[in-house]
């Protein structure tokens, strides 16, 4: 399954919490540690369309008010997916940026 990075963000601090449940505001540290961030209104704009985007996916339950027109999210829960999702996110191994060069390794023979 592809997630974004704030999409694992949401699901590491998920896990991290006791409960399991995290509040909206405080998923905003993800831009905080960024060199070239968002607006501030289009920072909860993409904060929101992501969590609504796993509770689709059924990963994250999300609590809050629905008006007639939408939901106004304010809380974020992990269902049990989600929680198995974000450990294996957690214990999975960052990628390096190696590059091999053509090398050859060893003497060459003179012939």
């Amino acid at each position: 399954m592809n997630l974004s990075r704030l999409q694992k963000y949401v699901l590491r601090r998920g896990l991290d919490s006791r409960s399991f449940s995290i509040s909206k505001k405080d998923l905003l540290d993800y831009y905080s540690k960024q060199k070239s961030k968002p607006k501030p209104d289009d920072q909860l704009g993409i904060i929101t369309k992501s969590v609504e985007r796993l509770i689709a996916r059924g990963l994250v339950r999300g609590h809050g008010v629905k008006t007639a027109q939408k939901w106004f999210i304010s809380k974020v829960a992990l269902t049990r997916e989600g929680i198995k999702l974000a450990k294996m996110v957690v214990s999975s191994q960052q990628k390096l940026p190696l590059k091999i060069k053509n090398k050859k390794y060893g003497r060459q023979s003179k012939r």
